[in-house]
């Protein structure tokens, strides 16, 4: 562990972007791309700890518009309902510009290629890379995300409205709205620690507070439109690893994105929503670091089902 870096004029848009590398640097290196409004701190470093246990090089990131990369304030507001109506004129960036970020960062590290693992929007940032820049990714993890086909994917329209409501006041209104927020959203068949999740969101709020930085990301995700045509082209092992109780991306996402994907290999869990319980921390690194070594070695897929 080297603690939080920046490398600065990162790919195409030149941004700044904050990282953290665990791990034996000859290892295999695995890329952890987080999800929309979410900073690196959200790869929790015991979840890195077990990768790093299984042999495993690991890089977590911020991404633009979130954490200690480059934020774009001065871009135009976003207007997350007209995307969300079909009007994605307020997008700032589209999903293009984030997976070049991704590339740029490796590139910033001396890295030819990675191992992708990407949460959410990070899962779409993934995808992204493995059409346009497939030469830099060995293989692909997607977790609790989508093709961006609207009819798949979608979160619970009361989850929607919920979301829409976050509130940009007092600190601990903010802190007491996510915390809120996670335990809707989270895994109902297992237990979350709420003093360790107040004490993250509470962390998260004093690095880098940005509701702003969300909705654009937000947006660009809708703005980027459907990908699965494209995914057909993918030819990288993948994984992907979804929560049969997901309200914010139902596991239809996940199991269109399998679909989609030649060869890629579908685990959906019993009990998992939209996050990372700790309980699955090993199974979770263990799946990952299995699919590393079968694309360093012989890369070979197919669709398990994995009910908890």
């Amino acid at each position: 562990m080297t603690g939080v870096e920046k490398v600065f004029d990162v790919g195409p848009s030149g941004i700044e972007v904050a990282y953290e590398r665990f791990g034996d640097r000859q290892a295999p290196p695995v890329l952890l791309v987080m999800g929309a409004g979410a900073q690196l701190l959200a790869w929790h470093e015991d979840l890195c700890a077990e990768l790093v246990a299984h042999g495993l090089q690991v890089i977590r990131f911020d991404n633009r518009d979130a954490g200690l990369s480059s934020h774009f304030p001065d871009a135009p507001a976003p207007d997350l309902p007209a995307a969300l109506a079909g009007d994605t004129s307020s997008a700032s960036y589209t999903l293009s510009d984030m997976a070049a970020d991704t590339v740029g960062l490796l590139d910033a590290l001396g890295l030819d290629s990675a191992h992708i693992v990407g949460a959410s929007l990070g899962g779409a940032i993934g995808q992204t890379i493995a059409i346009e820049h497939p030469g830099r990714i060995r293989s692909l993890t997607s977790i609790m995300s989508s093709t961006g086909d609207r009819s798949v994917g979608q979160p619970r329209p009361e989850t929607l409205a919920m979301l829409m409501g976050a509130p940009n006041e007092s600190r601990q209104d903010v802190i007491d709205w996510w915390v809120t927020a996670f335990r809707s959203v989270g895994s109902p068949g297992f237990e979350s620690d709420e003093a360790e999740l107040r004490e993250y969101v509470g962390r998260a709020y004093d690095r880098a507070h940005d509701p702003l930085g969300f909705a654009r990301q937000a947006v660009a995700v809708i703005a980027s439109g459907d990908r699965t045509a494209r995914l057909r082209s993918v030819d990288v092992p993948t994984l992907v690893l979804h929560g049969a109780d997901d309200l914010m991306c139902d596991v239809s996402g996940g199991r269109a994105t399998a679909e989609a994907i030649p060869d890629a290999e579908l685990v959906v869990i019993d009990g998992m929503g939209h996050n990372l319980p700790r309980a699955l921390w090993p199974e979770v690194a263990s799946r990952i670091a299995d699919l590393v070594k079968r694309a360093e070695t012989a890369p070979r897929g197919g669709e398990i089902e994995s009910p908890r």
